[in-house]
């Protein structure tokens, strides 16, 4: 209802009874929601206002949620193994998509800026042009930072290399680099 009705940060939400009646549920079940969507700090009820959105950026929601989620160790090791199978695919992605004049752009953003990981990696999967990606590489790396595991950092020379191999077209070299620059086996 949020997204259809394209409701932000602010707005006021349908009363409880409104709700009822266009989600087709009974009134404790849309107090249960509310009740839970307030805890995790998404809405706030002001007393005799009603309901609104609430501002949920820089929000604790992953942490919160992770909490849940990430309890086993199995679960943790496969949040980073699958947010390297995401980028890899990005950077297949990027190489179906990008056009030359893409990837010189991105070469030259790579020598003349300061940029963490992250953003370097926002850069492919926005490249990579697939909005899903896109949207489960932030959560994974989200949750993957949730963790509080630190790799270690590499150079600007790796993320180098990562441009070069793109450069080349050449899918086997484009992951190489990348396992490279993830410190990975080259199996």
């Amino acid at each position: 209802m949020i997204e259809q009705e394209g409701l932000k940060a602010g707005d006021k939400l349908p009363s409880e009874r409104e709700l009822c009646e266009r989600l087709i549920v009974g009134r404790s079940s849309v107090r249960e929601a509310l009740r839970a969507l307030e805890l995790l700090g998404l809405i706030e009820t002001r007393r005799g206002e009603g309901t609104f959105i609430r501002d949920f950026e820089g929000h604790q929601l992953v942490q919160l949620i992770s909490t849940f989620i990430l309890q086993d160790e199995k679960a943790k090791a496969n949040i980073a193994e699958t947010k390297s199978l995401i980028e890899m695919d990005c950077l297949s992605l990027v190489l179906i998509k990008s056009t030359d004049i893409h990837l010189q752009a991105l070469k030259k953003w790579v020598e003349t800026s300061s940029f963490t990981d992250e953003e370097f990696f926002l850069k492919m999967a926005q490249l990579a042009d697939n909005h899903l990606l896109l949207r489960l590489w932030t959560i994974l790396k989200d949750y993957y930072n949730s963790l509080k595991i630190f790799n270690v950092d590499a150079d600007k020379q790796e993320y180098m290399n990562v441009i070069n191999k793109l450069l080349t077209r050449k899918e086997s070299e484009v992951r190489k680099a990348y396992k490279e620059l993830r410190k990975l086996s080259n199996d």
